[in-house]
């Protein structure tokens, strides 16, 4: 393809190459055969709950049990959570790479890598709350677990995630199953939040922060460290049982479609990342997705202890954190209105900056638990679009991809693996600096009260950081090139291919 050949002329010269029975009227019958049911839509969201449900858990209270229950150092706790993302966040485009070139089978192309790994992925997960009965193994212990369960849900959620291409060819269908997607997957992370929350959060012998002196600031007793390794343990064991639950759904409830008997182009890996990152939409797209889900991640990652030792509500801080996901959970299809109705990127500037005035006034006023609450409930309205976007806006950018090279078939899942390799590699990066900030700040590990400076960096954390952020990112967000009619432009192109290898694929059978 020429270098300055724009995206009609690249269809235009596809189109001119195959013939078309233009007395076959079909578009009726193939809108019929591209639309999905409710119950398709709803299974395919149900997939995506066991990321968000594993994620919240470890996102909301990975660092405190590594913290308060493992009783790990601080130093320690930051090369566990900054290695576990940073191999995870490898793991995506590898995946990628191989899931892009993985062969048909009777179950689909992506189905294979979701249904192998579920059983590995259970138990490591399970295996990472589990406290082994010896200290000098323990950073090992955590570690290889904590990997292995990020590969294996690495092999869950990129073919799951590419998915979204190949359920439906029709825009609209696929924008309306991610709505449901992300509705399930902010359910998904009230469900993790409310598990792992309200059965952890009661078990413990630390008092309120008022009530605390320097006397009674020791480390838990025996008794009440035990329990609260049981209590991780039974969360754990209840999240596993839902995750193989909602892989069983997605399973029996969606039917993988063919890509029209397109052969795959195989490009080797640097190939394929060269391809990827050469289109500038998704560049713009990715990067401008990376600082705005930065400053989001540096906010889950934090806020438990925020609320615990800032703010001093150590016994609501799982409320305070279900209402965040449950005012997330609510504002999901009013979002998904929104960007219907205005274009999904006026939805990005309102949504994510809707945030910003909350996280200043979380910090600036005396801690008061009524406002905390009324904050959680506003703060969770710019979660459920930080939610919703990103996956929304993906299959735009692939789109577009296709209508500018439509000789290059079968790379969707690079697209996705690459986007989830950059958002999981700054969460590593995030949760390793804050929890090294926490080790310098002096945070005492199994205390119940901290240090000044450890409740001044955790505001940082939580409020200036995020803003900065979240200001940079919708800066870059800013440039991306695809508006609402560029986006109806690409489908109506990419119908018209498609209806094209359709009437070809059947004169070919006719004959």
């Amino acid at each position: 393809m020429a270098k300055g050949e724009g995206a009609e002329q690249s269809a235009a010269r596809l189109l001119a190459a195959k013939p078309i029975n233009t007395e076959v009227k079909t578009a009726k019958p193939k809108d019929q055969r591209n639309r999905l049911s409710v119950w398709n839509k709803l299974c395919y969201a149900i997939g995506g709950a066991p990321y968000q449900i594993t994620g919240s858990a470890l996102g909301f209270f990975l660092q405190l049990y590594l913290l308060d229950v493992a009783q790990l150092d601080p130093f320690h706790a930051s090369i566990i959570l900054f290695v576990g993302r940073a191999w995870d966040a490898v793991t995506d485009p590898t995946v990628g790479f191989f899931v892009s070139r993985s062969r048909w089978t009777g179950v689909g192309r992506m189905m294979p890598w979701i249904l192998c790994s579920t059983p590995f992925a259970v138990l490591t997960y399970f295996l990472i709350w589990y406290v082994p009965p010896f200290e000098d193994g323990k950073i090992v212990w955590y570690l290889i677990f904590y990997c292995l369960f990020q590969s294996m849900q690495t092999c869950f959620h990129v073919p799951y995630s590419a998915l979204t291409m190949f359920i439906t060819n029709d825009q609209k269908e696929r924008d309306s199953a991610t709505a449901y997607r992300m509705t399930v997957e902010v359910l998904g992370t009230v469900l993790g939040t409310a598990i792992q929350g309200q059965i952890v959060g009661g078990v413990t012998n630390c008092p309120e922060t008022d009530e605390l002196d320097s006397s009674n600031s020791t480390n838990a007793t025996g008794v009440s460290l035990e329990e609260t390794k049981q209590a991780y343990l039974i969360a754990s064991g209840v999240i596993c049982i839902i995750y193989v639950f909602c892989a069983a759904v997605l399973f029996l409830g969606v039917k993988e479609k063919k890509d029209n008997g397109r052969k795959k182009t195989l490009l080797t890996f640097r190939q394929g990342i060269c391809l990827v990152m050469s289109h500038g939409p998704y560049v713009k797209l990715v990067i401008g997705f990376l600082f705005t889900s930065l400053a989001f991640m540096l906010l889950e990652g934090n806020f438990a202890l925020f609320i615990t030792h800032s703010l001093g509500h150590r016994k609501h801080f799982q409320n305070i954190l279900l209402v965040i996901m449950l005012s997330g959970t609510l504002t999901i299809p009013w979002w998904q209105w929104f960007l219907t109705r205005f274009g999904k990127k006026k939805a990005v500037y309102f949504g994510i900056s809707w945030a910003v005035p909350f996280m200043i006034l979380i910090i600036s006023i005396k801690s008061h638990l009524i406002i905390s609450y009324l904050v959680s409930v506003a703060a969770g309205v710019s979660v459920a679009a930080a939610f919703l976007l990103p996956w929304s806006m993906l299959p735009d950018v692939v789109d577009d991809f296709k209508v500018k090279n439509p000789d290059i078939h079968g790379h969707e899942a690079l697209f996705y693996s690459f986007y989830v390799f950059f958002i999981k590699f700054a969460s590593g990066v995030s949760l390793g600096v804050s929890t090294l900030s926490l080790k310098f700040a002096g945070y005492v590990t199994g205390s119940c009260i901290q240090p000044e400076a450890v409740s001044l960096t955790l505001k940082v954390l939580v409020s200036p950081v995020p803003v900065a952020l979240i200001a940079v990112g919708l800066l870059i967000l800013k440039t991306y090139p695809i508006d609402e009619e560029r986006r109806q432009g690409n489908q109506k192109l990419l119908q018209k291919l498609l209806d094209s290898e359709s009437e070809t694929s059947a004169l070919e059978s006719d004959v």
